[in-house]
């Protein structure tokens, strides 16, 4: 099962996801994918198996994955401040991965209908996402 987390900016969401997967899930692997090299540091520091940096280990890398994990931003172009390049967010969008998307109002993105709730409960729910996931396919 290929895991992908996905942020950029400083990483600080990217850092609370590998380190909430690792503790729930610790014998799977978890690539962190940074848009830039803070956010790739803070994810392998949390814990992530692999790391890389930039457009091309995003497109690579969401080819062949299995869970996407990341904001709302990561599917729009020019989101975190034009960190997420229009090759990155169709790459992500086009994958055939299951995505689990968090909920962060910016980037101009609001999702209407959503509860506004603590970023940690946030990523806590899509911890359990990936859970669920692992579960329902039997790996």
């Amino acid at each position: 099962m290929k895991i992908l987390v996905i942020d950029g900016q400083g990483g600080k969401m990217g850092r609370t996801i590998v380190e909430q997967l690792k503790n729930s899930l610790p014998d799977y692997k978890i690539t962190a994918l940074g848009t830039n090299s803070i956010a790739t540091s803070a994810m392998l520091k949390a814990g992530a198996d692999f790391g890389a940096t930039g457009e091309n280990p995003v497109i690579y890398n969401s080819s062949d994955a299995d869970i996407i994990i990341g904001s709302m931003g990561i599917i729009v172009a020019n989101s975190y401040m034009g960190e997420i390049t229009p090759a990155m967010a169709s790459a992500i969008s086009e994958s055939h991965a299951v995505k689990i998307l968090i909920p962060v109002n910016r980037c101009n993105i609001i999702v209407a209908g959503i509860e506004e709730m603590p970023f940690n409960e946030y990523t806590s729910l899509a911890v359990q996402q990936v859970k669920k996931i692992i579960k329902d396919k039997g790996k």
